[in-house]
């Protein structure tokens, strides 16, 4: 009998202290860093989602029911879908204000934050630009707030996600002297973007924006705009048009043939063969910064 209870015992499998829900794929990725085996990670938004609007799903409601702590990106970015999805969960424990709930855009200083509102300007956000993803070097302090985080909600294993924080946030320190190397021929270029996605990260490394292939964030290109754009590329001899995976590409491309600029396709999260944060980065600086 001792050793049938032992057997069961043993058998038993050890379930995660915590159960966190991230917004989106990257945030999902440092919760994993930071927590490892401490944490049962789900994830709502897919790398294929423009992130703007995702497709609230009933799995979503329960996913958030179920949760301890709920991270977004803030900024505005989740604005028309997790509140709903808040709603319908009914977890008193991750709604704003609570302590199961953190806004990551609260940590990192936004660019872009416009004077004044009006539609006049398109779907602007109130906050500023909340694609702070995209420099990499906001990405050790959202690590650090996340550490905090689980270690204020789980002191238990406190230590170990400080040495798991240390473990990427030296790891992370290597990969910002490398990508810093690769980008410095590019210094003081000018690019083009279809939406302000990469702002943060042609910011970072001394590129500029001169022009998006939207006319005002959420609005699509007309023929003149288009046209614009082509003749502005010719005129300052802009090498590279960004274009990211979930808007349309036909007008970026024919941008880029008409213009003789070189369209670069980006990710705009973790996911696919970009399946961690590293290569998500690699793939950037080596795509923007070819040669």
């Amino acid at each position: 009998m001792k050793k049938i209870l032992l057997v069961l015992l043993y058998s038993i499998p050890i379930f995660a202290s915590m159960h966190v829900t991230a917004a989106y794929p990257y945030i999902g990725e440092l919760v994993k860093a930071i927590a490892h085996d401490k944490a049962q990670v789900n994830v709502i938004a897919s790398a294929s989602s423009d992130p703007h609007f995702v497709v609230p799903r009933p799995s979503y409601i329960g996913m958030l029911r179920e949760s301890d702590l709920l991270i977004i990106n803030g900024g505005g970015l989740e604005i028309g879908w997790i509140p709903p999805l808040l709603n319908q969960a009914h977890n008193p424990k991750i709604i704003q204000g609570a302590a199961g709930y953190l806004d990551l855009s609260s940590y990192v200083k936004l660019i872009d934050k416009p004077a004044s509102l009006s539609r006049a300007q398109g779907d602007v956000h109130a906050e500023g630009n909340p694609h702070y993803l995209f420099d990499p070097y906001n990405i050790p302090q959202l690590a650090k707030v996340i550490m905090f985080k689980l270690s204020t909600m789980d002191p238990a294993h406190k230590s170990e996600y400080h040495a798991n924080y240390d473990v990427f946030a030296k790891h992370w320190e290597n990969k910002l002297g490398q990508w810093e190397k690769t980008m410095a021929p590019c210094r003081n270029t000018q690019a083009v973007q279809y939406h302000e996605l990469f702002s943060y990260f042609l910011k970072r490394y001394g590129i500029r924006t001169v022009a998006t292939i939207e006319p005002l964030p959420g609005i699509s290109p007309s023929s003149k705009h288009t046209l614009d754009i082509i003749n502005q590329i010719r005129t300052d001899k802009i090498g590279i048009v960004l274009q990211d995976d979930y808007h349309e590409p036909k007008t970026a491309q024919f941008i880029a043939a008409k213009s003789g600029a070189r369209t670069i396709m980006l990710s705009h999260d973790v996911g696919g063969q970009n399946d961690t944060l590293d290569k998500l980065f690699d793939t950037m600086v080596e795509q923007t910064c070819q040669r």
